[in-house]
């Protein structure tokens, strides 16, 4: 057996506590001598605007994935990007990163950014936000709500996450590596649904520093974090007048009179014209009498006298009882006073 060499880290065996410092090992050549059985393609649409852009640095991306043993086509007239595997090709993951690639730089991610993907350290999300919201106001709030004002918004995940993100169109393209990016989904999301960034970037900043600290590794941080509550409870309008709803019965309603059953059941239905009209008259009279007489009746409205007021006095119910005694010593008080004030003056 060939002895293990002294670099190599010893495998874990149990439960992993942190899985993400775990550290990937880097996959060689000499991991897969035989190379690939088949071959593997892929083909992705890029827009008329990003055409001439792609043109410029094509000899770059085909550079770049020779050096995977990739080769990349770019097809101007369909408006296509495709990446298909080669003989020489070893690393049978190294297809879907291409792929990741081309889908980037059709989205207007810049080449420099895009061939990062390449790595296995980092990876790439396209996150679609179109769907999200049906009103077409709200989208684009809320869109530019995550790029904030001046693009700070934007680079604050960023520097958070240790992700690129761009926002184009209908979609959200993020880069980096794959924790930060479970994070960007989970704030573009939230943004799109009417919870504002600031609460998602205020939790990351909080975890960023309770991380450094040993003593909370194993304690809960939800005492920590902000709680965002939903304030804005839209509430259907209530109409005027509700109708109340009857109570519920098996049967069916019963069936309404037409017009023929009406007639049988008044009888009018056995008459004959004659007498159907003479009918009619007399209603036709009765109701003109009805109308002359509340006419004859607002007419002499005119004419009633107004109720005079009465000239008579009301009878008053003032008391007349008065206390001699008081009133006596009152009048004396008064006089003893004035006698005073004249000797003063005096």
């Amino acid at each position: 057996m060939p002895e293990s060499s002294d670099d190599e880290s010893p495998k874990p065996s149990g439960p992993v506590e942190n899985a993400w410092a775990m550290k990937i090992p880097e996959f060689k050549p000499e991991d897969n001598p035989h190379g690939l059985l088949e071959e593997s393609s892929f083909a992705t649409l890029f827009p008329q605007y990003r055409e001439q852009y792609l043109r410029q640095v094509w000899p770059l991306v085909q550079k770049t994935l020779n050096e995977h043993h990739i080769k990349a086509e770019l097809d101007v007239v369909e408006g296509s990007m495709s990446v298909r595997t080669t003989r020489k090709t070893w690393d049978p993951y190294i297809i879907i990163k291409a792929r990741d690639m081309i889908k980037l730089m059709s989205r207007s991610v810049p080449y420099e950014q895009a061939q990062r993907v390449l790595g296995d350290d980092t990876g790439c999300d396209i996150i679609k936000i179109g769907k999200i919201t049906r009103n077409k106001e709200k989208f684009v709030k809320r869109r530019q709500r995550l790029i904030g004002p001046n693009g700070c918004t934007l680079k604050s995940i960023e520097l958070l996450t240790s992700c690129y993100v761009l926002v184009q169109g209908q979609t959200v393209s993020a880069l980096g590596p794959y924790k930060g990016l479970q994070q960007v989904r989970k704030i573009v999301e939230d943004t799109m649904k009417n919870i504002h960034p600031i609460y998602n970037i205020k939790a990351l900043m909080i975890k960023k520093e309770l991380a450094k600290d040993p003593r909370l590794k194993n304690e809960n941080w939800e005492r920590f974090l902000p709680k965002f509550v939903n304030k804005n409870i839209s509430k259907r309008k209530q109409p005027k007048k509700k109708k109340e709803k009857k109570a519920y019965t098996p049967f069916p309603p019963p069936q309404t009179e037409s017009k023929i059953d009406k007639e049988l059941a008044s009888g009018e239905y056995f008459l004959n014209k004659e007498q159907k009209r003479q009918k009619k008259q007399k209603e036709k009279n009765e109701k003109h009498a009805a109308a002359a007489k509340k006419r004859e009746e607002r007419r002499n409205e005119a004419f009633v006298p107004p109720e005079e007021p009465s000239t008579s006095k009301k009878s008053s119910n003032v008391d007349t009882n008065v206390d001699i005694v008081a009133l006596k010593a009152k009048i004396a008080k008064a006089r003893k006073g004035a006698k005073l004030f004249n000797k003063q003056q005096k």
